[in-house]
């Protein structure tokens, strides 16, 4: 299969462009204790990481038997979020790198999230990447969330550029499974290292196993180009 000389590159943001899943989980430990749930650790939020927030807390919802409506819980940990998400949130150096060198190119981007507009937007801005991406796609936007395609479909659809033509980079499998349910090519840097061997992963295009410690601009804008 032939591709353009210049794709349309879609990011994920959490956990993909920016190490914001500290600020999830904080916030979402905030949120719980709040309602009398003490026991919500790291390790359950790894569980969710790549699915949208609203699918989340329904999820956790029902799980701790809570009876406040996800609206209520979708609020809350929103604003817990917001707080750590303008002074807290550090870009990956190679991704940023990443998008530096496309951005150069004149390679047509976009960030399409599982978050809500106003946090994408608060870690945009707060990164400073928000120069680079005039295009955003909340998965609220959209009728599903990951691991439907809707969000990246949305996203190709805003750049004008058809589905074969976009180059998705994910950090989660949910992510990676939507991309390929979009028609899209994929690179895949697990965040969780131990989901570098999800079957969704393993059909991704270009894989850095290692997640961000392993992942090169370079090589990766190389690999896109074919150079």
């Amino acid at each position: 299969m032939s591709h353009p000389r210049t794709p349309a590159v879609l990011f994920d943001l959490d956990g993909t462009l920016v190490d914001s899943e500290p600020n999830y989980y904080e916030a979402g430990r905030r949120l719980l204790a709040e309602y009398g749930v003490a026991d919500f650790g790291w390790e359950r939020h790894t569980d969710f990481i790549g699915i949208g927030t609203r699918e989340t807390l329904t999820e956790l919802r029902t799980e701790y038997r809570l009876a406040a409506p996800v609206d209520e819980l979708l609020a809350g940990k929103n604003r817990h979020y917001l707080e750590l998400a303008r002074t807290s949130t550090a870009v990956f150096p190679q991704m940023g790198k990443f998008v530096e060198l496309l951005y150069a190119r004149g390679v047509p981007m976009a960030v399409a999230s599982g978050s809500s507009p106003a946090m994408i937007a608060a870690v945009l801005e707060g990164t400073g990447l928000d120069r680079y991406f005039p295009t955003v796609v909340s998965a609220e936007e959209v009728p599903l969330g990951k691991p439907a395609p809707d969000v990246f479909l949305e996203a190709a659809r805003r750049l004008g550029a058809a589905p074969g033509d976009c180059v998705v980079l994910e950090d989660a499998p949910p992510g990676a499974t939507a991309a390929r349910a979009a028609g899209m090519r994929c690179i895949a840097i697990p965040y969780v290292a131990a989901t570098a061997d999800d079957p969704a992963f393993a059909a991704a295009d270009l894989l850095y196993p290692g997640g961000q410690g392993e992942f090169s601009a370079r090589a990766a804008y190389d690999w896109l180009f074919g150079s």
